[in-house]
């Protein structure tokens, strides 16, 4: 078991656990929270509990060109029951991520800590949301950050039947046609799976990684979608 210090850095992923937890303590800043994630590393821990830093193998992720629409989505698609902004409403989203109600789960792991850390790199343009819109209310969305070309998805809500799908459908439509390489899902849900997401080793994870590491932010676009 790894226990971070003040120094800002982290034990390769590949020291995980089979579980993939990595490291243990640490905080939550600016810095370190954009080293793990261009490490490959993410937090995930419950309230009460010490950070938790995780780095799983095998990874799931969606390449944004390979998302599946059903045919049954499709017509909801073409009939407009939805519409779809991007940062209207960051906070929202987040809050909603953290309080709406999903099947087998009885609580959230989006402590007060974190949702504060969310909405900080927001601020600085690394973390976006993206909103589903009925009728004029908010009844899904999704947010996460966007590092060079990959996203690397947090957490989702859904009020309605479909919200929080087309959210994540919108969002690798647009991703795809900024030639993003992958959006991150970190763990397996049958939610996920089912609109095209995949498992692949860490390894092959890492290797995205550090290709990543080269390629321009793209931050500056998200408003205007």
């Amino acid at each position: 078991m790894y226990w971070l210090t003040s120094e800002l850095s982290f034990p390769h992923p590949q020291n995980a656990s089979s579980e993939g937890l990595l490291a243990v303590g640490g905080d939550l800043s600016v810095e370190r929270l954009l080293i793990a994630y261009k490490s490959g590393i993410f937090p995930w821990y419950n309230k009460d509990e010490p950070i938790l830093w995780w780095s799983p193998d095998p990874r799931f992720i969606l390449i944004p060109s390979e998302i599946k629409i059903s045919k049954s989505m499709r017509q909801i698609i073409r009939r407009k029951h939805f519409n779809v902004t991007f940062n209207q409403c960051f906070e929202k989203i987040i809050i909603n991520c953290s309080i709406v109600p999903r099947n087998g789960q009885s609580g959230t792991w989006l402590t007060d800590e974190m949702i504060d850390a969310y909405i900080q790199l927001h601020k600085l343009g690394y973390a976006h949301s993206v909103e589903t819109w009925q009728d004029g209310q908010l009844v899904g969305g999704l947010y996460g950050l966007s590092i060079g070309k990959c996203f690397f998805g947090e957490s989702m809500f859904s009020k309605v039947s479909n919200a929080s799908k087309m959210s994540l459908i919108h969002l690798a439509k647009t991703l795809n046609d900024w030639n993003f390489s992958l959006i991150d899902c970190q763990a397996h849900t049958k939610h996920l799976a089912s609109l095209g997401a995949k498992f692949i080793s860490r390894v092959k994870f890492l290797n995205y990684m550090q290709i990543n590491k080269s390629e321009p932010a793209i931050n500056n676009c998200w408003d205007s979608v």
